[in-house]
């Protein structure tokens, strides 16, 4: 089972359809040409059962923010159901597949979208490990799947995109 993946979430404007994040993220842009920006992309995941044990899935939330650095941001969610993921290795892959996959066919939507007439930002994958914890042993290979891939990636406590605002609707 998967949702529709042009259908998004705002705390703001409530549901949204992709064309409408871009051009949101397009005005705040232009509001301030001069300021800084970061466009953030980050996912996390939580299994459900719906109240039935037997029909478990995992809920992936993909955030997309917009950051104007000292000056607050908007963000952006998607939600997509994936079956149950058993290990915590699987979990971290799904995450982070999820989040490139989604970079790939929105970034240049939204460029599109721009015409090269508004402020540059920095792009970052932000995945959900870091040097504490289960993870830790896993963060170069996510980083480096997330570098090679052509994408800056942020670990804890760096990644607030997957561990606070993915992580806030899951």
């Amino acid at each position: 089972m998967q949702e529709d993946v042009n259908i998004f979430y705002n705390i703001t404007y409530g549901e949204l359809l992709q064309a409408q994040v871009i051009e949101q993220i397009r005005l705040f842009l232009e509001e301030d040409p001069e300021a800084l920006y970061s466009l953030v992309i980050g996912t996390d995941s939580q299994e459900k059962t719906n109240g039935d044990a037997s029909k478990k899935h995992i809920d992936l939330i993909t955030a997309v923010v917009v950051h104007r650095k000292g000056f607050g941001g908007r963000y952006f969610w998607q939600r997509k159901n994936s079956v149950v993921i058993h290990t915590l290795r699987e979990k971290i892959y799904a995450e982070t597949l999820t989040s490139l996959d989604f970079a790939k066919f929105f970034i240049p939507l939204l460029k599109k979208a721009l015409n090269g007439k508004s402020p540059d930002y920095r792009l970052e994958i932000h995945v959900d490990v870091g040097e504490h914890g289960e993870t830790r042993e896993m963060i170069k290979e996510i980083v480096g799947m997330v570098n090679g891939n052509g994408y800056v990636a942020k670990t804890k406590p760096e990644a607030y995109g997957a561990t606070y605002v993915a992580d806030k609707h899951t």
